[in-house]
C-alpha cells in the first residue's frame, strides 16, 4: 500500500485536511499527518487538528505522494517553511508524486515544481505570484506529470479520490466512492 504525507499548517483549511485523509484511509492507504511545529494545529475555522508527528521526525522517510491542504494562513506557512520546501524538492527530483489545493500551490510553485507546469488553485492565488512559467487552469483538478492541483474546499472530495485513482486505481476509487453515498 501507499504512503502518504500530510503536512498540517497553523491555519491551514480543516474541510481539506480532513477529507483528504479521511478519504485516503478508506482506501487503505497508511497516511502521516505532520505539524510544522509542537504545538497541536489551530485549523482556519477555528478547529483543532493534533497531528501525528512533526515535521523534524520524517525528514528521512520515502512517501509515494505528498499533498498540501490550502487555507490561509496555512499555506504561506507551507510555502515559508524551509524543512517542507526541501521534501517538496526532493519528492520531485524522486519523480514521487505531490498534490496541492486551494492556496497550498503557491508552496510548490516556491519550490520551482510548477514550473513549466499547469496548475489550479484558488481563484487568484497562482495569479498573483506573477510566474509566466505556470499554466494556470480554472479547472476543478489539473493533474501535469506527478503533479495535481485543486481548487479549493468545494473540490476536496474529488482531489482526495483523483488521489486514490493514481496511486491505488480506479478500482479502489470507485469502491471508495460507494462508501460515500453520493
Amino acid at each position: 500500500m501507499s504512503h502518504v504525507l500530510v503536512p498540517l499548517a497553523q491555519g491551514c483549511e480543516e474541510l481539506e485536511a480532513i477529507t483528504i485523509t479521511d478519504l485516503l484511509v478508506r482506501a487503505g492507504i497508511t497516511v502521516t499527518t505532520c505539524g510544522l511545529d509542537e504545538r497541536p494545529v489551530k485549523a482556519s475555522r477555528g478547529t483543532t487538528i493534533i497531528p501525528d508527528t512533526r515535521i523534524d521526525n520524517i525528514l528521512n522517510e520515502t512517501f509515494d505522494l505528498i499533498v498540501l491542504p490550502g487555507g490561509l494562513p496555512g499555506a504561506d506557512h507551507l510555502r515559508d517553511n524551509e524543512q517542507l520546501q526541501s521534501l517538496l524538492k526532493k519528492q520531485a527530483h524522486e519523480g514521487r508524486y505531490l498534490g496541492a489545493i486551494c492556496a497550498a500551490p503557491k508552496a510548490l510553485a516556491k519550490a520551482g515544481i510548477l514550473e513549466g507546469k499547469t496548475a489550479t488553485g484558488f481563484p487568484g492565488v497562482l495569479e498573483a505570484l506573477g510566474d509566466q512559467s505556470i499554466s494556470i487552469s480554472n479547472n476543478a483538478i489539473e493533474i501535469d506529470g506527478k503533479v495535481v492541483t485543486s481548487r479549493g474546499p468545494g473540490t476536496a472530495m474529488e482531489f482526495a479520490l483523483t488521489l486514490i485513482e493514481l496511486l491505488e486505481g480506479k478500482n479502489k476509487r470507485e469502491e471508495v466512492n460507494q462508501q460515500l453515498v453520493r
